[in-house]
């Protein structure tokens, strides 16, 4: 199935009544000349079309293999399922896969990838994948409950990036909670993995499962991501998967109260001028927010917000570079009226000012 998009990019560009966070302004480097210090922070008005009509797609995860873009994101259906706060709603069942020569150009939708009756330890709940490239293999990464309805991170291979994959028979030894994201950097490639309420993070706080949600108090630590190195086969872990530490601008981890700017799901990992920018979903507060660090392993520094809340409950994102040109990949329900668990996914422009910072996109539809 192909489709044309148009790339409807507003720019309706305000200054904000405030100035760039202070967690910006602290991390500012040190060499920083005066006209690279914080400016006015800019929110960017945006209108999108969703990239395809034809079925609900979110979660998107954005890369450019040999120069043409493709999108692996989560097919949403309507299961008939009442929304809960444990995401039982969101029941897909598939994967398909998106490519396009260029944003604004002709999407196409390459069918089913993978499907669960062909994933042996899966029992339901196929949700955000990633993907990557190595020496040749195509590696579909995907949440999904086993059959214990314990959500872990599978694998599959195939020689194309359009699928279809091969998934493995077990999923990767040690792998627990959702939405896999790999970043490759000087050739090693990292894992980071977490999200809280249904993605079942908090039930991991020991290191071992326990199917009863415990958190941590408002003013303690909150819970974080987790980031794990790839072995060579990208299979399997090669090392233990450790925290990703969120600092506030006075270098102490975020709190579990601080549900404006603390860690909830969708991880991301982007490069930017030699400086490593960690994304995601703040969930209840429908961020996405961005922090800071001079190693994938972090520690990040918290910055600020990528993108507002967008229409429905959920924000999901990616950042791919193109071109020359920076875009921001998400989704949101305006193509189903709104309903939560039908999303779409959308891109637009995504710009980084003179200094680092990023500025804020509102892509919020009004129906």
């Amino acid at each position: 199935m192909i489709a044309k998009k148009p790339f409807k990019h507003t720019a309706l560009a305000m200054l904000a009544v405030s100035v760039l966070a202070s967690g910006c302004q602290s991390t500012a480097s040190e060499n920083q000349t005066e006209a690279e210090q914080p400016v006015a922070q800019e929110v960017v008005t945006v209108a999108n079309d969703p990239l395809v009509t034809h079925i609900y797609t979110a979660d998107p995860s954005a890369h450019v293999f040999n120069g043409r873009i493709y999108i692996y994101p989560s097919h949403d259906i309507e299961a008939g399922i009442p929304e809960k706060d444990d995401g039982s709603h969101f029941a897909m069942k598939d994967y398909h896969v998106l490519s396009m020569d260029s944003v604004g150009g002709e999407v196409k939708d390459h069918g089913v990838a993978l499907d669960i009756k062909d994933v042996p330890w899966a029992g339901r709940q196929m949700w955000a994948p990633d993907a990557a490239y190595k020496d040749g293999t195509y590696y579909f990464f995907f949440p999904a409950k086993d059959k214990q309805d314990v959500f872990r991170i599978g694998v599959a291979t195939s020689n194309s990036p359009t699928g279809p994959f091969k998934a493995e028979p077990e999923p990767i030894k040690g792998s627990y909670s959702i939405d896999p994201a790999v970043y490759e950097d000087n050739g090693e490639y990292y894992m980071y993995i977490g999200g809280i309420w249904g993605g079942q993070l908090q039930r991991w706080s020991t290191g071992t499962y326990n199917p009863n949600d415990e958190y941590p108090a408002d003013d303690a630590p909150a819970l974080m991501p987790k980031v794990a190195k790839l072995s060579p086969d990208m299979k399997s872990f090669a090392e233990e998967l450790r925290d990703v530490q969120i600092l506030d601008e006075n270098g102490k981890p975020l709190l579990a109260g601080d549900n404006e700017r603390r860690f909830f799901e969708a991880a991301w990992v982007h490069k930017y001028n030699g400086k490593y920018y960690f994304s995601y979903s703040t969930g209840d507060t429908h961020n996405i927010a961005y922090a800071t660090g001079d190693s994938p392993y972090g520690p990040f520094t918290y910055q600020g917000v990528i993108l507002k809340p967008v229409l429905g409950w959920t924000n999901h994102h990616s950042i791919a570079e193109h071109n020359g040109k920076w875009y921001l990949f998400y989704h949101d329900s305006s193509l189903s009226g709104g309903k939560t668990p039908l999303r779409s996914v959308k891109v637009t422009e995504l710009k980084h000012n003179p200094d680092g910072s990023i500025q804020t996109i509102d892509a919020m539809v009004k129906l």
